[in-house]
């Protein structure tokens, strides 16, 4: 099997994921905060030190500024819906997955106002098309860090040096693309809210997430959910401070476990190491597709320095479910075809309704399987013509 879908979750894990997984369940297994016996207070010691490691990797000072979620879609409901109130304003791109979108249209019918900042059919955005949007009713700006479907790298860094004169004006970005293979340093890059996955680029499980909040901020959010937080038992009152104030539940303490040792991978590998790894992945792949000539459509920018390793692209007369079906079936190859739950970018790049074909490169693929791929998607078009 190859396997080339990691912008959906990436695979294989590194052993110390797993692992780490195994250990907490046969040798801890406690609820953390919910008992004062030493299973339950190691169980608490791994959830805080996952923060920690979050905290490290994206430049956090305080790691309860860290609030655990299922996935990123939960952390960008999170913030959206705790936040934004009829009569605000809203900026966003014409790049976003579905987990922006439909809770933006959700707010737009309930009297929130939204603007779409166009990109060109290639992603890019221009940063000062953001200020010239902002107006006295704008309360947020939310925008990928790197598009699922186009790869295109956003301007984050711009765009959160456009927003420092207007304080009233909330930066959320989402980086379930980037988390983990492309830096990411919240106070550099001026960013209020940062919403993450577990399961792509930071080696963890499926079922594990967060929003970072910037302080102060929490008192300006409503939690998604209300309930038991192991902390002031004695009140009947959701409790105010961070990060118990959005983690009502037993959390998923062995995901976080996986978690903690998936990002302690990254920070032991180094970004650097992970991103330039990803990226002679996706030149040879990028050259190679330009060598199959006409037979091939490739969507975003052409240069490697634009993009993150995710790639998508369409054979002329053949549908992407027809292309991935025989990748799969011929060469063992795994991909994603379709829409990528982000018909604003597909709308974008000029390939809705029916999408593209997706390649997404991660750490642990190699060069001998980017060329399999190359001759399989040769001998596909000469197959057709």
């Amino acid at each position: 099997m190859i396997y080339f879908d990691n912008a959906a979750t990436s695979f294989p894990k590194p052993p110390c994921t797993l692992e780490a997984m195994v250990a907490f369940q046969k040798e801890v297994g406690g609820s953390p905060g919910r008992s004062g016996h030493r299973v339950s207070i190691t169980a608490g010691q791994c959830i805080y030190e996952a923060r920690e490691a979050i905290s490290r990797l994206f430049n956090v000072p305080d790691p309860l500024r860290i609030v655990f979620t299922k996935n990123a879609t939960e952390s960008l409901n999170m913030a959206l819906l705790g936040i934004l109130k009829p009569g605000e304003h809203v900026i966003t791109s014409g790049l976003e997955h579905n987990s922006v979108m439909r809770p933006l249209r959700f707010l737009e019918n309930r009297g929130v106002r939204l603007t779409i900042i166009p990109t060109s059919p290639a992603g890019k955005l221009e940063p000062l098309a953001v200020k010239e949007a902002i107006c006295p009713k704008t309360r947020m700006v939310v925008m990928t860090h790197a598009s699922n479907v186009l790869g295109v790298k956003m301007p984050v860094g711009e765009v959160g040096e456009v927003l420092r004169p207007y304080p009233h004006v909330l930066f959320l970005v989402d980086a379930a693309q980037t988390a983990g293979s492309l830096p990411i340093d919240v106070r550099d890059m001026n960013i209020d809210l940062l919403a993450f996955t577990g399961h792509k680029s930071l080696f963890g499980p499926q079922g594990t997430g967060g929003l970072y909040i910037r302080e102060g901020l929490e008192d300006e959010i409503d939690p998604l959910m209300r309930g038991g937080t192991g902390s002031r038992s004695e009140w009947e009152e959701q409790p105010a401070f961070m990060p118990d104030k959005f983690e009502s539940g037993t959390p998923n303490t062995v995901g976080i476990a996986g978690l903690r040792a998936g990002v302690e991978f990254v920070l032991e590998e180094s970004v650097d190491k992970i991103r330039k790894r990803e990226e002679g992945l996706l030149e040879k792949f990028l050259v190679g597709l330009e060598e199959l000539g006409d037979g091939v459509r490739l969507y975003g920018p052409r240069k490697k320095e634009d993009r993150i390793p995710v790639v998508s692209f369409n054979l002329p007369h053949l549908l992407p479910s027809a292309v991935a079906q025989m990748l799969d079936e011929r060469w063992g190859i795994m991909c994603r075809p379709g829409l990528h739950c982000a018909p604003a970018a597909h709308l974008t790049a000029g390939t809705f309704p029916q999408g593209t074909v997706r390649f997404s490169f991660g750490y642990f693929n190699t060069d001998e399987e980017v060329e399999i791929a190359l001759r399989a998607l040769k001998e596909i078009i000469n197959g057709r013509s």
